[in-house]
């Protein structure tokens, strides 16, 4: 007698051979359909109103911009020149730099020691985009703002740094100075479809600035978006957000990921700041605002996003973003869109 071990009928093999062609279509289809957490956010976040700006500066000069809730991309196309940010040494930059700047102050000057003088006023009015001071001859610098519409504008902004800079000989960075300089061209020129056009070179610039941050991690950067460099924690956060609905816990995560449970909720909470169970009710809230914003029913939204009770939705909704849901507007100035500054 042959055990089935050691069956080798033709009958056997090609049973197998289904068994295998099926596990393996199922691997396929999940690794290709699984959500990915960041373009879904970014998708949400209805980035919109980009706006190029440009400076030419020559001789002493300083110019101070106040924080927006926004990203700011800066890239020095000639010359040289300081970023100065509160509570950080100056920063020298000079050509083929380009900086990422989330919601914060910051000033652009020759001299980190000249006293500066309020830049915004400079770009204040409609088409007042192209700024020189001087000759221009000395530093010249092109940027691209982001300005986003929807509420869930923190939940990117507060895992992202307020300053990163974009090393010059990293891909992101050569992609970044085209788009910057195709943003630029695309508002200075704008022609039928610009909004469109504008509005993807925007996506196109948060994206490549967050590959770079998790390029560049250094494992001690904490918030969601860093922690996307860990296979086993973009594997778990993936998973949240592919079925926000599903009845996901610690342990079942972790056993997804190939960890024991208190392995992997301290490597999680270590690298991305709270606990998962937390982690997932904040974006389903961040969801669920998007969802009502967008006119759907509190009894539809709850169970969108994972909850059988309505009180139990409703709890947690207060709990995490103020409010209920039945009162909510969005009235949030985090969320609301502002016209970036340059």
């Amino acid at each position: 007698m042959i055990s089935s071990f050691g069956d080798t009928s033709p009958a056997l093999w090609k049973h197998r051979k289904r068994i295998y062609v099926r596990s393996a279509t199922s691997l396929s289809r999940s690794a290709k359909t699984m959500i990915d957490p960041f373009s879904q956010v970014v998708s949400l976040l209805a980035i919109r109103s980009v706006r190029g700006t440009s400076l030419e500066a020559s001789g002493d000069w300083s110019l101070s911009f106040d924080g927006r809730t926004r990203l700011k991309f800066v890239a020095v196309t000639r010359g040289r020149c300081w970023l100065l940010l509160p509570d950080k040494q100056p920063e020298p930059m000079e050509n083929g730099d380009v900086v990422l700047l989330g919601d914060t102050r910051y000033i652009v000057a020759s001299d980190p020691t000249i006293e500066p003088v309020d830049g915004m006023t400079l770009y204040a009015g409609p088409g007042q985009d192209a700024v020189r001071l001087g000759d221009g001859g000395d530093t010249a610098m092109i940027g691209g703002g982001s300005g986003f519409a929807s509420g869930c504008a923190p939940f990117v902004l507060e895992a992202l740094p307020r300053f990163l800079r974009i090393d010059r000989a990293s891909p992101s960075a050569n992609a970044i100075s085209r788009t910057l300089a195709s943003l630029w061209a695309e508002v200075q020129s704008p022609g039928v479809g610009s909004s469109l056009i504008a509005a993807r070179l925007a996506e196109i610039l948060v994206a490549e600035a967050v590959r770079a941050f998790v390029a560049a991690g250094s494992g001690n950067d904490i918030g969601w978006i860093a922690a996307l460099g860990d296979p086993r924690l973009a594997r778990a956060i993936g998973l949240m957000h592919d079925n926000v609905a599903h009845r996901w816990t610690a342990p079942l995560l972790a056993q997804e990921v190939g960890m024991s449970r208190s392995a992997f909720t301290s490597l999680f909470v270590r690298r991305v700041g709270r606990p998962p169970m937390d982690y997932l009710t904040h974006w389903r809230m961040v969801l669920a605002r998007q969802k009502l914003d967008a006119g759907s029913s509190v009894a539809a939204v709850a169970e969108e996003v994972g909850y059988s009770s309505q009180s139990a939705f409703s709890q947690a909704f207060k709990r995490t973003l103020g409010g209920t849901p039945r009162t909510h507007a969005v009235s949030d100035t985090r969320g609301s869109f502002q016209r970036p500054c340059p």
